[in-house]
């Protein structure tokens, strides 16, 4: 049967994901950077950005487990309201005790729920839609986590700069509440599976059936995860830490507008994650796997034009401006080559092993983005006046990695139809 794609559920997830992820782009912009302005060290920095993602990274292939094993719908609420209670929570203890402590501890908490969070809204999409609307799905999914990041920097970053932290976390707070509440009303079919042990046996073999599934069914995931991980670890890490230093701390830019030219740039960021995911949408069709190679290295050869801006320039809105667009453009291929490999890994996993599958694929796509964060907050540090060096070092080992990404994807000889390195920081 051929299922529309806005059904009345689908429509709910997509609201929900509006809201939830608005807050969560938000609250995740702000308080990095409160960090940041309190400090000005980009180790420190980078630093708490890599600890961050450590509970995200242990709590995927939970949340993933998880999602095989209960209503996907209760999930989503009770970690949208326990996410608004942790930014109630900081709000009140905020200016008590250690505030780096405190910054860390609330960023784990978050990108650990998000963590856990993302599994189940993935894996609603199959039960959701039919398979010839999983790419559609996926791009509508991915162009709505977009646009809530372009906004959730923008009016983040106007609200920061004028009237600092606290108006940004109450306003993250709502976010959260009301998108737990609005996904009261959504109907995710659900079949309970059978388990046999207690609840680490059983989690544990879960958890070892997908990586079986990965290894030896389809291999070609496994090829998938290397090239982000390489992605995240040498270009995403340098974007996540860079940006927010380079336009706040290094830019010959007035203090009173860096962090909203900040703002800005997150907001053009997401853009770009907007475009790729409506064009992926708009191109499924024409999207092969042995092309998915020419994204990465699209993505790699962006990065050029900054390190050289920063040579030849002197003019920080100059500097901002090549660094956005460049962000903008790694964003678009970026996503394109998100979608097309979300959407087939949906399309070749059976429906009992989807959640722990994506979250295998999440965690492990994550594992080196704290690496990443960290490696780049010292570089950054170390090499104060020379910044590009920096870049361009990124630059370079990302291309080496994309021209044999290259070389892998050629390989393929099938066609996705019907199928983020991440870099929001």
């Amino acid at each position: 049967m051929n299922q529309k794609l806005f059904s009345k559920d689908f429509t709910l997830v997509v609201i929900g994901q509006i809201i939830s992820l608005f807050g969560n782009a938000t609250v995740r912009f702000a308080l990095p950077l409160y960090l940041l302005n309190l400090t000005g060290s980009s180790a420190l920095y980078g630093t708490v950005t890599a600890c961050a993602f450590i509970p995200a990274i242990l709590l995927s292939p939970i949340g993933g487990i998880v999602a095989d094993r209960v209503n996907k719908r209760n999930i989503m609420v009770v970690l949208d309201f326990t996410t608004a209670a942790v930014v109630l929570a900081f709000t009140l203890l905020r200016h008590e005790g250690n505030l780096v402590l405190l910054v860390t501890f609330t960023l784990m908490l978050l990108y650990g729920i998000a963590g856990a969070y993302q599994p189940s809204v993935q894996a609603s999409i199959p039960v959701l839609t039919s398979q010839e609307k999983f790419m559609a799905a996926n791009s509508v999914i991915n162009a709505i986590s977009s646009f809530a990041s372009l906004m959730g920097p923008v009016l983040g970053g106007v609200l920061y700069s004028a009237y600092g932290l606290e108006p940004v976390l109450w306003v993250c707070m709502v976010c959260f509440a009301g998108s737990a509440v609005m996904e009261l009303f959504i109907k995710i079919p659900f079949r309970k599976q059978t388990s046999e042990g207690g609840i680490l046996k059983t989690a544990g073999r879960d958890f070892s059936k997908s990586i079986r599934f990965i290894r030896k069914e389809k291999p070609v995931i496994g090829k998938v995860l290397l090239v982000i991980c390489g992605i995240n670890l040498f270009l995403a890490a340098m974007i996540l830490v860079g940006l927010p230093y380079l336009v706040t701390e290094v830019l010959s830019i007035a203090p009173s507008q860096a962090n909203r030219l900040y703002g800005f740039a997150e907001g053009i960021l997401a853009a770009g994650g907007l475009v790729g995911g409506i064009g992926a949408g708009i191109f499924a069709d024409r999207l092969a796997i042995p092309k998915a190679g020419n994204l990465v290295i699209a993505c790699a050869v962006c990065v050029f034009p900054m390190g050289g801006a920063l040579v030849l320039f002197s003019s920080g809105m100059i500097n901002y401006m090549v660094i956005t667009a460049c962000c903008f453009a790694v964003m678009v291929f970026s996503t394109v080559f998100t979608v097309q490999m979300m959407s087939f890994v949906q399309r070749e996993t059976p429906q009992d092993l989807i959640g722990k599958v994506i979250a295998v694929i999440l965690t492990v796509s994550m594992c080196a983005q704290p690496l990443g964060t960290a490696l780049y907050g010292i570089l950054f540090e170390i090499c104060k006046g020379f910044e590009y060096a920096v870049v361009l070092f990124s630059g370079v080992v990302s291309l080496m990695i994309a021209i044999g990404t290259r070389r892998i994807f050629k390989s393929f000889s099938f066609r996705v139809f019907a199928i983020k390195p991440d870099i929001n920081p």
